[in-house]
């Protein structure tokens, strides 16, 4: 069990479409032609209390008919393997093709849960042509039309049955990911941390082989490393490449306590390295960004490190309360500054802060700048108290929770962080009728 939900099925399905409803913003952009949803490929979604990471595979199939077979089928192992849930998506307007029995057959040989969720069923003709989809011989087959929204409720039910949102890995240490792009350095950061060729590390992007947690010990250090870049078979794989490195890291970050995000100082902040970012801040994970292969940027002038760390900053905002740091794996700079950074925002989001001492910071930053009025109703807040979660959430006492406004509550995220140390963890600010 976990909690990543993978949606499979041919270009043109509605996978997008059906991704979207479950993300609730238009995250993707959805256009009929195949390949269109790129850049956003995951994020999260609540159903039933239950939080879960969804994949939308769409993003990751290079559409020429010959590859795209190949490469949805090696999608389906790799979702076989890495996802908790599978949501095998099939259009009743073509109805059962080849490609899809192939599929069928592939996930009935697993005991993965997996859902057969024939899309586009919106009137009662094409409920009937449905009917013919029993033959794939799922047990849960869900009738659903993505754009309207009919039978999603349904099949999210079933769903999230087989979700599970617990610690997955029992052990009492700072449990660290290194997380980042193919290629970006992750496994020459691992060696030059443990000091041996843990993983054989070559130029091809993707030659790790598992994702290894390895217990560090040095300097008086004592955590959990995550390596994910992990590739466990490396025929087939290229075309597959990105899609398995984003499974791979989205179960580290699930894993993880403090993701390390390692991007290239070359290529800058890619809109691959913000997804990665944003799930690690949907996920309330702690968050450390470190610049690799800074040593071959080429004319360094006094201000480069700074003028980059702030187009960092402005690409993250508004939560941009987060250590920036320049390394590099091959000649070992600063990379055990990158593990004191890691240690700091721990402890950073593990922080806890007396009822009193809050109380007796924020209420007079309340009294200075209260909350806006809405509509002639004025909000008092009264009384402010830390929940007892994993990372730091607040809960503010007031009379009129539902008109505090947004920016109102990013005022407030700002003045905890000036006066507590929070640096590297998302806060989660909550009101509530007192």
């Amino acid at each position: 069990m976990g909690n990543i939900v993978a949606i499979v099925g041919r270009p043109n399905v509605g996978k997008s479409t059906f991704y979207n409803r479950l993300i609730g913003e238009r995250q993707a952009i959805i256009d009929d032609t195949s390949g269109v949803t790129r850049d956003r490929q995951y994020g999260t979604s609540d159903w039933n209390g239950k939080t879960f990471t969804v994949v939308d595979t769409g993003g990751f199939v290079k559409s020429s008919d010959d590859v795209f077979e190949s490469a949805i089928r090696s999608q389906v192992k790799i979702a076989i393997q890495e996802a908790s849930v599978i949501i095998f998506m099939v259009d009743v307007l073509t109805g059962v093709t080849d490609l899809d029995e192939e599929v069928a057959q592939m996930l009935r040989q697993t005991d993965k849960p997996s859902f057969l969720m024939v899309n586009k069923v919106d009137n009662h003709n094409r409920m009937l042509d449905a009917n013919e989809f029993w033959s794939l011989g799922f047990e849960e087959t869900f009738f659903v039309s993505s754009l309207s929204g009919s039978g999603t409720g349904e099949l999210l039910d079933a769903v999230a049955e087989h979700i599970e949102n617990e610690e997955p890995l029992e052990s009492t240490l700072p449990k660290f990911a290194i997380v980042g792009q193919p290629n970006v350095g992750k496994s020459s950061l691992t060696n030059a941390l443990l000091g041996e060729e843990r993983n054989i590390v070559t130029e091809i992007a993707g030659t790790t082989r598992d994702s290894i947690h390895t217990v560090y010990n040095k300097f008086g250090k004592e955590f959990l490393l995550i390596d994910t870049a992990g590739m466990r078979k490396k025929a087939k794989v290229h075309e597959n490449l990105e899609f398995y490195s984003v499974m791979r890291a989205i179960k580290a970050i699930e894993d993880a306590d403090v993701c390390i995000l390692m991007i290239d100082a070359q290529t800058g902040m890619e809109a691959q390295d913000m997804s990665i970012f944003r799930l690690a801040q949907r996920r309330k994970k702690g968050i450390v960004i470190l610049v690799n292969k800074w040593d071959l940027v080429e004319n360094k002038e006094t201000n480069t490190a700074r003028d980059f760390e702030e187009t960092i900053l402005e690409k993250i905002s508004p939560f941009n309360d987060v250590p920036i740091l320049f390394i590099s794996t091959l000649e070992k700079q600063r990379i055990f500054q990158a593990v004191e950074m890691a240690m700091d925002v721990y402890e950073n989001r593990g922080r806890r802060i007396k009822t009193s001492e809050l109380n007796d910071k924020m209420l007079p930053e309340i009294d200075r700048t209260p909350p806006p009025a809405h509509r002639g109703l004025y909000v008092k807040i009264k009384y402010i108290t830390q929940l007892p979660t994993p990372y730091p959430s607040f809960i503010f006492f007031c009379n009129h929770p539902k008109h505090v406004k947004e920016n109102y509550k990013l005022f407030l995220e700002n003045r905890l962080r000036q006066h507590f140390k929070f640096t590297g963890s998302p806060i989660s600010i909550f009101f509530r009728q007192k």
